[in-house]
């Protein structure tokens, strides 16, 4: 139990002294993983609500690629990103390897399917009546579509918040493409990978605590909008 509580007081030290270091890792981690969801809200919640509402042509083999992607290991993701900016890749000539552009990129990867699947489920689900409501009002795609999240909005709110936990989360894509290099593209997790490795666990510790705070704050905001709008 000594080895424990020498732990937890160095991890508490650490977090009292919130050093530069620290907020530069927390201040890129939030950058990258809440650019990434942003990218993945934005073309992955469109995509499952064209799943959830249509009957399309394709459908169901876009439906099967979107429900494996989200169980995509995420050093694949990164493996791919690599391969496409690598200086021989067709986009080498981009010059992001090894930077927060390419994290982005990687994580934006995992968080496309997550939203449009969880999307999906929750615009499927509506009720039948307010499928035939929909349908008898003749909108256009676009105007059904907002609607339609509108109604099952609590759901794309899970949507938004499972694509940042498991952005947030991973550290495999931004391992391979960021390289985990100090002061540039170190984030939290990659930091804790580090930190481990050497040993200094109670530094571990203390980014873990930063980790889980930050994925606290966010899905605690989330949730609040979601009980806001089954209230009103």
């Amino acid at each position: 139990m000594s080895f424990i509580g020498d732990v937890l007081g160095e991890a508490l030290q650490l977090l009292g002294r919130f050093g530069a270091e620290l907020r530069e890792v927390l201040w890129l981690t939030m950058v990258v993983s809440l650019v990434a969801t942003a990218i993945g809200v934005v073309l992955g919640v469109p995509l499952g609500t064209a799943l959830g509402l249509g009957r399309f042509r394709g459908r169901t083999p876009l439906l099967v690629a979107v429900n494996t992607g989200m169980g995509v290991p995420p050093v694949l993701a990164g493996l791919l990103i690599l391969l496409l900016l690598w200086r021989d890749g067709p986009l080498g000539s981009w010059g992001m390897l090894f930077t927060p552009q390419a994290m982005v990129l990687a994580q934006s990867l995992l968080a496309i399917p997550i939203a449009a699947g969880v999307t999906a489920g929750a615009v499927g689900g509506l009720s039948p009546i307010a499928r035939e409501q929909l349908a008898a009002l003749r909108l256009g795609n676009a105007t059904s579509g907002w609607i339609a999240v509108r109604e099952a909005w609590p759901g794309v709110a899970a949507a938004v918040a499972a694509a940042f936990g498991r952005v947030v989360s991973e550290v495999g894509a931004v391992l391979v493409v960021g390289g985990n290099i100090q002061g540039e593209t170190r984030v939290l997790t990659t930091a804790i990978v580090q930190e481990a490795r050497q040993a200094q666990f109670g530094a571990a510790l203390a980014l873990g605590i930063v980790l889980m705070a930050l994925a606290l704050m966010i899905n605690s905001a989330l949730t609040w909008l979601q009980l806001r709008e089954r209230r009103s």
